[in-house]
């Protein structure tokens, strides 16, 4: 989670890890790079002497309003004192270094190409991380009024620093741009904040929304490995700046299944392996709902009365295991309470941050064409910047520019989602169908045991994380499982494609008082597909069930993520919830497979399946087996309403 991101797994092995690393996630290693990959590796090797040969490196101590100084690092082209340039700004918790005169970065700003392009790059660690001063928090809440100089927040620290660069950083033209992935992403929607004249272009890629929907929630479920080894190394604390970061977790097993299932309930996490270390792990645990602790975390109702001469770019990637959320929202909100500026969005086939790094072209064993993120970053990133940071005018920039699987290309809408997307509504069926005609005769309903002492794993793979791939993965696994229900349409006599968000309701019963809900969306190959020599050799794609969406839903959250409540046993119960955003063609002779299911392990933690309060303080004894019901009749319809173009 938040962190920096490996080039495609092709040739990952070739890069040192050092390089690229990555706290929350696993990556596969598939034998096989394209010339594309291998035409990358050598930018990488360029870009390298090429900044030490053209950029000059400064350090700065920036002090904000209220006298806490900030670590900056600033490079500078070597001909700025002639040539005026400008600003694009980086702020970042997770280090700007390496630190010290005479040690430079392998690369610079968002792309290869904008740094032949040149600008004046900025890196700044944020406050409390680090070499700055002043204490970290958090997801640091905004505030809409600021009372006095000591009042402050991530708003008012980019003001400062943007004014601060402006006035005493190297000769520049006047014009700031500032982007960022992830929770540097997040620290680029808060500059918005900053409402700073000068700053021209923003983009937010893969940022964080609302920390109860990105990354560590899902509607109310708790990802387990995600937070769990994040937490361990980001969320330890630093009492004072330093240039070295914490170590990663030994889990001291390959099995994350294993490890997670024998830790126990979540309360055990802290009592047998963070010890009252790490503060945010508790402060979690102690606000299992959607209270004014996360509510104060939702950036989203602050994202109003911007700066309308700031152009904005929201990135993100539609196989983003972390913040897909997050890009979705961030571009939605900023439409909604700012009419008239301009707002853009480019959603691609990327994993977390890849469209910055590597080619774009696999996710596990799934092919995207060819060069998906060069595609990015040449034609759509670096023109946003160029036209708004040197030419001073509008970018020809599409209001959506969104990447179509199934099919693999760009396409360009006026919105987002698309205004000629027709709401269309599928049925569960009997008999393991499903489709556009509403049910009508056979079984009301199909059930299944679901028990926490043996949950449905979420990935074949043997891993101690969340797996960047498990967004593509074959799902046969999972349709072989009894606690697993799956159904299908007939394959597809035409092309059929689904653009925007999913809005699900399941009509269902539990003999317990709790449950999850996992809804999967999955493209099924026809048997005579090809093998692609770039995929796993053990997989064959002929009959591969690829996961193209899937969400999770915490049951006790179904009517308010602020006030839970448990099942009545036995009572047909409606569940709610929207599957976030995908554009994908089904293509003639493929099917349309939905997969339920109420566990998901351990990416998502165990539902003890009997209601307590908070998950995070239950017992062992409260973890119970339930039958849970999934209803396809005419009186209770379980549906998905999905939009076709």
């Amino acid at each position: 989670m938040f962190k920096s991101f490996p080039p495609t797994a092709a040739f990952t092995g070739l890069l040192l890890a050092a390089a690229f690393c990555s706290y929350g996630q696993s990556a596969v290693t598939y034998p096989v790079a394209s010339d594309a990959d291998k035409a990358q590796m050598a930018v990488i090797l360029a870009d390298t002497a090429y900044i030490q040969q053209h950029y000059t490196k400064t350090e700065y101590q920036i002090p904000m309003r209220d006298g806490t100084k900030l670590y900056t690092v600033v490079y500078a082209p070597k001909d700025a004192d002639k040539v005026r340039y400008p600003i694009m700004l980086n702020r970042t918790p997770y280090a700007v270094g390496p630190y010290g005169a005479g040690k430079y970065k392998h690369n610079l700003g968002p792309s290869s190409t904008m740094m032949h392009e040149g600008y004046i790059f900025v890196y700044q660690d944020v406050r409390g991380r680090y070499m700055s001063e002043g204490q970290f928090v958090d997801v640091r809440p905004e505030k809409d009024t600021h009372k006095g100089k000591n009042d402050t927040d991530e708003g008012t620290d980019t003001y400062d620093t943007i004014e601060w660069l402006l006035k005493h950083g190297p000769k520049n033209n006047g014009r700031v741009g500032q982007w960022g992935i992830s929770y540097p992403g997040y620290y680029t929607a808060t500059g918005l904040l900053s409402r700073h004249p000068a700053l021209k272009a923003s983009s937010p890629q893969a940022p964080i929304a609302d920390w109860f929907w990105d990354d560590f929630h899902h509607n109310g479920a708790f990802f387990l490995p995600h937070a769990f080894n994040f937490l361990a190394s980001f969320g330890l604390a630093r009492p004072q700046p330093t240039p070295t970061g914490n170590p990663g977790f030994k889990h001291g097993t390959p099995d994350g299944y294993d490890f997670f299932l024998k830790m126990g309930p979540l309360k055990n996490a802290d009592a047998n392996y963070y010890k009252g270390k790490v503060a945010f792990w508790n402060e979690m645990a102690s606000h299992p709902n959607y209270d004014e602790f996360w509510q104060a975390r939702n950036l989203r109702p602050h994202l109003k009365n911007l700066n309308k001469g700031t152009a904005v770019l929201t990135v993100g990637g539609f196989n983003d295991a972390e913040d897909l959320f997050g890009a979705l929202r961030t571009y939605e909100s900023i439409e909604k309470q700012n009419p008239g500026m301009r707002n853009g969005l480019v959603m691609g086939p990327w994993v977390h941050g890849g469209w910055a790094r590597g080619t774009g072209e696999m996710v596990g064993n799934v092919a995207y064409g060819e060069s998906p993120s060069l595609y990015y970053q040449k034609e759509i990133e670096a023109p946003f910047f160029k036209s708004y940071l040197k030419d001073g005018k509008p970018a020809a920039t599409p209001e959506a520019t969104v990447f179509e699987g199934g099919t693999n290309r760009w396409r360009t809408f006026d919105a987002w989602p698309p205004k000629q997307a027709q709401d269309r509504t599928l049925y569960f069926q009997a008999a393991g169908k499903i489709g556009f005609e509403k049910p009508s005769t056979g079984p009301e309903y199909d059930q299944y045991l679901s028990d926490p002492a043996h949950p449905v794993p979420f990935s074949e793979a043997t891993t101690t994380g969340m797996t960047r791939e498990y967004m593509t993965d074959d799902q046969r696994f999972a349709s072989r499982r009894p606690d697993v229900l799956t159904y299908q349409t007939e394959p597809l006599t035409e092309d059929m494609t689904l653009a925007g968000p999913i809005q699900a309701l399941l009509q269902v019963a539990t003999t317990g008082t709790d449950a999850d809900w996992v809804v999967k969306i999955i493209d099924v190959y026809p048997n005579d597909i090809p093998d692609n020599p770039r995929t796993n050799p053990a997989v064959k794609l002929g009959g591969y069930q690829q996961m193209v969406r899937s969400e999770v839903m915490r049951g006790r959250f179904r009517n308010s993520f602020s006030k839970p409540e448990a099942f009545v046993p036995g009572q047909v119960t409606a569940v709610p919830f929207t599957v976030q955003d995908l554009c994908h063609t089904f293509r003639k002779g493929h099917r349309l497979m939905v997969q339920v299911q109420s566990s998901w392990f351990p990416l998502v933690d165990r539902n003890p399946q009997t209601f307590v309060p908070n998950i995070f303080e239950a017992d062992e004894k409260d973890f119970q087996a339930a039958t849970h019901r999934l209803y396809h009749s005419p009186a209770h319809a379980s549906q998905l309403t999905v939009k076709v173009l």
